[in-house]
């Protein structure tokens, strides 16, 4: 397997390292202020307003690489609406900034319990990818099943706007206390 790189190590980046190394890969952790990064695909487990700044700094680092944005852009204040257009997303407006990059939505619809855990409701944990490059989606995909979650295409990079809704909503239910952290979602077919 290849190297992954996670920008921010709390609890969503520390589950995502523990699935990516489940699957057989080297995992690096990179600060919010390095400006190398090794692995070909990237993760960026970090709240929605540092995107900007990290595609500032590190753009032309990340050109070529696979990064994957997993925010949720909510009003954390008041947990009442998204934080941007409802024609856009987060990450599309991250690929705007990247445009050398190939960036992917993903693990924004998991809780970092359900991903350390890898099930939920006794079935293995969903990540629906959203993305507009093939060979980007697959290789999320294997890193994603090698780990012991199912992946699953959730289609082009204009689905990111209905997995942050998705995300936006269990984020809600979870903070209302009609679901626990341990919560989540999974597909069944």
């Amino acid at each position: 397997m290849g190297t992954i790189s996670i920008i921010g190590s709390g609890s969503m980046g520390q589950a995502i390292k523990a699935v990516a190394e489940r699957g057989g890969n080297a995992v690096e952790f990179i600060g919010r202020q390095d400006t190398q990064v090794n692995g070909d695909i990237v993760i960026l487990a970090v709240p929605y307003p540092a995107l900007a700044d990290i595609a500032s700094r590190l753009g032309g680092a990340l050109a070529g690489k696979t990064v994957v944005d997993i925010t949720n852009p909510l009003d954390f204040s008041t947990f009442d609406s998204l934080v941007v257009p409802a024609d856009s997303s987060a990450a599309e407006q991250l690929a705007d900034r990247l445009p050398e990059a190939h960036v992917l939505k993903a693990f924004n619809t998991t809780f970092a319990a359900t991903l350390s855990s890898g099930a939920v409701g006794g079935a293995p944990v969903t990540v629906l990818i959203a993305c507009d490059d093939a060979d980007a989606k697959t290789a999320l995909s294997e890193v994603v099943t090698a780990g012991g979650l199912v992946a699953v295409d959730a289609g082009s990079l204009r689905r990111a706007r209905e997995l942050e809704a998705l995300g936006f909503l269990q984020l809600t239910l979870a903070v209302s206390e009609k679901i626990g952290w341990t919560g989540g979602f999974s597909l069944v077919r």
